[in-house]
């Protein structure tokens, strides 16, 4: 009996073993997973305050989740304004300018990165400069030009001013200086010329850098607010986030439930992009460095 008591402990110690490496292998996990909960709370609280009735919204008593699931709240807020001609809008603004701007940025990176011209290094200072000024203070000068070309309240008028982007022809430049040069050399030798060079030697090599700053430019101007607001002034041609504002006005106040059903809607596709393409974005973001 004393040495099977002794074997047990015995053969218990290895299982110990194994679960402390186990937890110390994934203290980072503890760590993070309080973090990601605190990330979730205000999309938590959107959600749920978006299933709620008026009454549970401003009762003291009521508990955190709602009484009962009240859908309702989705069509009443598609019912206020017309949601699908600001989600077709939206789409239609976003796309376009990520488009124009693949197109500009790659172009210009390219030229600053691997072509030798006069007042290079001038010209790329001053083409850096609308980094440095924020986007507010040439919201006049942007809205006057556009008056006089006649596209107030168009879907032009919010694409553009933002097809040429500073910030990713800086990062593209970056990226572009770090391929060899005896690549895009070989491809010369087999008788490609700058844009065969651009298209099958730089491209897929800096296709992370496209992404991350393709992920940057969707977020930024899916959620746009001030310059569609400036711009626009009739339903056929505003965007999602001025129907989210719209819902905030009232003489009553804010209608919160319709409000959060209506930030659910506006929120909804960025969240299910990510999703799907979710290890996409976060390889993008790893391998994407500025030397």
């Amino acid at each position: 009996m004393t040495a099977i008591s002794e074997a047990q402990p015995a053969a218990h110690a290895p299982r110990r073993r194994s679960v402390l490496a186990r937890l110390k292998g994934n203290w980072l996990q503890f760590i993070m997973l309080p973090v990601a909960l605190l990330w979730m709370s205000p999309l938590i609280w959107i959600v749920l305050t978006s299933l709620k009735t008026k009454a549970e919204v401003f009762d003291p008593e009521a508990g955190f989740l709602p009484q009962a699931l009240n859908f309702a709240n989705y069509p009443a807020t598609l019912a206020v304004a017309p949601f699908g001609t600001y989600l077709i809008n939206s789409i239609i603004v976003t796309g376009s300018i990520l488009a124009a701007q693949l197109v500009t940025i790659t172009l210009a990176a390219y030229a600053f990165a691997r072509l030798e011209f006069p007042l290079k290094r001038l010209l790329f200072s001053l083409f850096l400069l609308q980094v440095m000024f924020p986007i507010y203070a040439i919201f006049l000068t942007n809205f006057i030009t556009l008056r006089e070309f006649g596209l107030i309240n168009t879907l032009p008028a919010m694409i553009v001013p933002f097809v040429a982007s500073g910030y990713g022809t800086f990062m593209l430049r970056q990226s572009f200086r770090q391929v060899p040069q005896e690549l895009s050399d070989a491809a010369r030798l087999d008788g490609c010329g700058h844009f065969g060079i651009l298209w099958h030697v730089f491209l897929p090599l800096v296709q992370p850098t496209l992404i991350a700053f393709g992920i940057i430019s969707v977020v930024t101007h899916w959620n746009d607010y001030m310059w569609p607001l400036l711009v626009t002034n009739s339903d056929n041609v505003r965007t999602l986030p001025i129907g989210l504002g719209l819902l905030a006005k009232s003489d009553s106040g804010a209608d919160w439930t319709r409000l959060m059903a209506g930030t659910v809607i506006v929120v909804s596709p960025l969240l299910l992009a990510f999703v799907i393409f979710q290890r996409r974005f976060i390889d993008s973001f790893m391998h994407t460095g500025v030397k």
